[in-house]
């Protein structure tokens, strides 16, 4: 776990998650390729390429390749962004936010919290971003005292422009944020054009439980599926198929970005894979893509919330997620192909349903689909409090999930027909 834990908290922003995993890539003796020059691929290549700073996609080429075996998973978490003024002089010295994602905002207020993300720094030739991170205990939301809300346990509705801005210094004295983050960054504060930054929980991961068998952390959706798909990546044996590790930015808020599934981030690496559209079109014939996203376990106090027989526990193993309407892109052929090579790994499967009476949210299956014609398995990890500022998993999902993906990455699918050959 000790590892895991160094990623989360190497991890404060997508920005930082995709770094740590690029850092990890390179040491590993994978080649950086840049989307603005050519590529020459090499048989048995490693390789990987990273866009706008918060996406990653990494692959093995393998000559005479007959597929594409893809992990698909999102490094972003609900926060509060940071607006461009960065602080707010009056009685106190405040950071003014906007809510980013469907946070759980009550689980934000009074703890420790800090600043990260990305400074745009003016050159002599234009810009260039810098990686921040505060790494200290510079804010906390302060909750409003019971004697002024004597109904707050009764339930309270949040209002992000007024209950949930960050304070951070009883002085009010502009700037001195403005130049911490410039220190953090070793820049100057004066050539700071703009910035990409979040607010997020300080708080450490670790295990909880009688027999420390419970995750406690932030971020664990969907840091801990990025986790996994990177370290089954690495560890993953050669196939006939060319293993595909991607981690997508803005889930969160919808993908519709440049560097979310949304976008053409996969199409057009698998092209520059491929050689050309038709030789892509033919290999996703027999490709067969995992979306990793967190699903939802059956919650020890509101187990009426799950649907009864098709809800996932913490430590049942990996969640095959259904939906009828397609909000995840699992149908009966992609869960079983998926379900045998968990076989194989001897990795527990478990299926997870939204009780039919409460629609639930979508993840990136459904999205890389409008962009990808390709078999596609929606499947998370069993978590508690989604969205929270801390969440609950187990670890021995965790572990599971890793050995599923490494032999799914091992692994590759030939399609005929209506006949699926697993190898």
């Amino acid at each position: 776990m000790k590892n895991f834990f160094d990623f989360i908290k190497r991890s404060p922003t997508s920005f930082h998650a995709t770094e740590s995993i690029r850092q990890r890539l390179l040491g590993e003796g994978y080649t950086e390729l840049f989307e603005d020059s050519s590529w020459e691929l090499k048989d048995g290549g490693k390789y990987f390429t990273v866009r706008h700073g918060s996406a990653l996609i990494a692959f093995r080429t393998v000559k005479a390749p007959c597929g594409f075996m893809i992990v698909a998973s999102h490094s972003d978490s609900p926060s509060f962004k940071v607006k461009k003024s960065i602080e707010l002089s009056g009685t106190y010295t405040r950071v003014p936010t906007e809510t980013y994602g469907g946070m759980i905002m009550y689980s934000w207020l009074d703890r420790p919290l800090s600043i990260a993300g990305r400074l745009v720094i003016r050159t002599e030739n234009g810009i260039r971003t810098v990686l921040v991170d505060l790494d200290s205990d510079v804010l906390t939301i302060p909750s409003i005292a019971i004697h002024f809300n004597r109904s707050v346990n009764e339930g309270y509705k949040f209002n992000p422009a007024k209950d949930t801005i960050p304070l951070a210094a009883i002085s009010s004295e502009a700037g001195e944020l403005r130049s911490r983050l410039a220190d953090a960054a070793g820049v100057r504060a004066d050539d700071i054009v703009d910035h990409d930054l979040f607010v997020y929980v300080r708080e450490e991961p670790k295990t909880v439980g009688l027999s420390d068998e419970l995750i406690l952390s932030p971020r664990l959706d969907d840091l801990e599926c990025v986790y996994a798909s990177t370290e089954a990546f690495l560890s993953a044996k050669e196939s006939e198929s060319v293993p595909v590790l991607v981690v997508y930015d803005s889930e969160e808020v919808g993908s519709a970005t440049v560097s979310g599934a949304d976008s053409t981030f996969l199409t057009d690496v698998l092209k520059r894979i491929s050689g050309t559209d038709e030789r892509m079109i033919a290999l996703l014939g027999s490709s067969v893509v995992v979306s990793a996203d967190n699903a939802h376990a059956i919650h020890p106090n509101a187990p009426e919330l799950s649907d009864v027989g098709n809800s996932p526990v913490l430590g049942g193993g990996v969640v095959i997620k259904y939906n009828s309407n397609k909000r995840y892109a699992t149908d009966g052929v992609s869960a079983a192909v998926f379900s045998e090579i968990c076989k194989r790994a001897g990795a527990a499967t478990q299926s997870f349903y939204n009780r039919a009476d409460m629609p639930g949210g979508s993840t990136l299956g459904k999205i890389l689909n409008t962009q990808i014609s390709v078999m596609t398995v929606d499947v998370g990890l069993p978590q508690l409090a989604m969205h929270s500022a801390v969440e609950t998993a187990s670890v021995s999902d965790l572990i599971t999930m890793e050995k599923a993906l490494t032999e799914f990455f091992s692994s590759s699918v030939r399609v005929s027909g209506n006949e699926i050959v697993i190898n």
